[in-house]
């Protein structure tokens, strides 16, 4: 009997990843690599990138909507459409509304929602001229409930938003998008924070049912399944890799009910 590919197999797939050279971003680069994906990888300079195994690079800074975008359109005038995009790029440090003003507000939003929209518009033309394509929107839990950041919150509920969009209205053009909430990742990005307070986590971890951070390539081996042929009847769908966070109120069930 002859062999047939595995669906959840990207060979001779090309994926465009932003954010590459962060945390999350180089599992995502790891795991698309392993199933057989080229991987162009975006960030702001190139030395983000380094040690990457890349096919290409993109450098722009999401926060300048325009020249996003006039590095996209360069990116698909050098290379067509990618099979696959996963919007990762982000950032936020205010944490509650007592940190918000309108300038933070605006910075916020423009990172995360608004570049995204700016690097995602041209390639989605790009793919539902060709007739297929697929986009992954590294979104957040926060974009579901409240867990602090409410300016970042709202621009990742925005990627919801947005994905659905795409998902309803380019559809019968063969172009998929879903979007990815995780929890926690513990990433390089939490280092800082735990050399001054190496409790911290006494009080993060009970919020999960799991019982621990979500790992970068947890994150990533979803996102290489979304782009795979094993999610081709998959559109509009919002996936949490949260380690359970958002299944329920565990710190709830163990202080009030068993009493812990």
């Amino acid at each position: 009997m002859a062999e047939t590919s595995s669906p959840f197999r990207l060979d001779g797939k090309t994926v465009l990843i932003s954010g590459a050279g962060g945390g999350i971003g180089r599992s995502l680069v790891a795991a698309f690599r392993a199933a057989g994906a080229s991987v162009f990888g975006a960030d702001r300079e190139a030395s983000m990138l380094e040690g990457l195994d890349l096919a290409g690079t993109v450098l722009f800074d999401q926060a300048d909507a325009k020249g996003t975008r006039a590095a996209i359109r360069s990116y698909l005038d050098a290379h067509g459409a990618p099979d696959a995009v996963v919007s990762n790029a982000g950032f936020t440090r205010a944490e509650t509304l007592d940190q918000l003003d309108d300038d933070v507000w605006a910075s916020e939003l423009a990172i995360n929602l608004s570049g995204a929209y700016a690097m995602t518009d041209p390639i989605v033309a790009a793919m539902a001229a060709r007739g297929s394509g697929s986009l992954i929107f590294i979104s957040s839990v926060n974009a579901l409930a409240h867990y602090g950041n409410p300016a970042y919150a709202a621009a990742k509920a925005g990627l919801v938003a947005y994905a659905k969009a795409i998902a309803v209205e380019r559809g019968g053009q063969g172009v998929r998008a879903n979007v990815i909430c995780p929890g926690s990742v513990r990433t390089p990005a939490w280092d800082h924070r735990l050399a001054a307070d190496p409790s911290l986590l006494d009080n993060v971890l009970p919020h999960y049912p799991l019982g621990r951070m979500v790992l970068p390539i947890e994150v990533a081996n979803a996102a290489v399944f979304f782009a795979s042929d094993a999610a081709s009847g998959i559109t509009g769908t919002v996936l949490p890799v949260d380690a359970g966070l958002t299944a329920g109120n565990l710190v709830f069930v163990d202080e009030v009910l068993r009493g812990k």
